[in-house]
């Protein structure tokens, strides 16, 4: 029984990874640590698309959904706005009324002309008649950016030219607490739904689809997630193993007569 505890041991280890550390531990941390219950910093300062600096206590209001991408993005970016889009679609909470969306670049050199271009891109994505003001589209700089990122448990690191990051959904309450992490870049409407719906009386929910952090990498080279087939199969290998203990060695000797 020690054994097969201990293989069970390694696949939950194995399945809610945390935080990876890039290299050694004297590197920053990179992907999502999640500061559920905790507040973002709401007198951390952007630019709006218009080049007016605000702060986010003036735009936190409602249940807010946070992405943090780059306009530029060659990768995953671009695929998680496109779904976000898809998403104001297909549920029937209304956008800017019930709740909103803020894509915050973690880029400091990005501007709000950029900004604005993303905007009218994704506004025009949307089939729905929407609120302008319910997707904003922020830049600021270096200082206020890793406040946020850093408030938000995003965490990521520059490659070259571009980044290195996860993909994820960060929802608060109206009051700014973190109230759900949403993983990845494809989502359900039903959970992006209960998602606003928690966060509108400050209900801190469980994370969706964490599974996510185990079973896909990011490819640096092609900037773009894919499954992490070396993991998936240490734990298929594992949990096999776990399997041939028990029916083999554990099993037959339960079945062994008393003397």
């Amino acid at each position: 029984m020690k054994i097969l505890r201990w293989f069970l041991a390694c696949l939950i280890a194995l399945g809610f990874s945390t935080p990876l550390r890039a290299g050694n531990q004297s590197q920053p941390k990179l992907g999502i640590e999640e500061k559920l219950g905790q507040t973002i910093p709401l007198d951390a300062e952007f630019y709006d698309e218009q080049g007016h600096l605000v702060s986010l206590k003036d735009l936190v209001n409602k249940p807010t959904i946070f992405t943090f991408v780059y306009f530029r993005c060659p990768g995953i970016c671009t695929p998680l706005l496109n779904e976000l889009a898809r998403i104001v679609d297909k549920t029937d909470l209304v956008l800017g009324k019930d709740y909103q969306i803020i894509s915050i670049s973690f880029d400091h050199r990005e501007t709000p002309d950029m900004a604005a271009g993303k905007k009218d891109s994704y506004l025009q994505l949307t089939k729905k008649q929407v609120d302008p003001n319910g997707w904003r589209f922020l830049t600021g700089d270096s200082l206020n950016i890793h406040r946020m990122t850093d408030g938000a448990g995003f965490y990521f690191m520059p490659s070259g030219n571009d980044f290195i990051h996860a993909g994820a959904l960060i929802v608060v309450s109206p009051e700014g607490k973190i109230t759900r992490y949403i993983n990845g870049i494809k989502y359900l409407p039903f959970d992006v739904k209960m998602a606003v719906y928690e966060a509108s009386s400050g209900q801190v929910g469980p994370t969706i689809a964490n599974v996510l952090k185990f079973c896909y990498s990011y490819n640096p080279e092609g900037h773009t997630y894919t499954l992490n087939f070396m993991r998936i199969s240490l734990v298929v290998t594992l949990g096999l193993v776990g399997l041939f203990v028990f029916v083999f060695i554990v099993r037959p000797r339960r079945k062994q007569p008393e003397r």
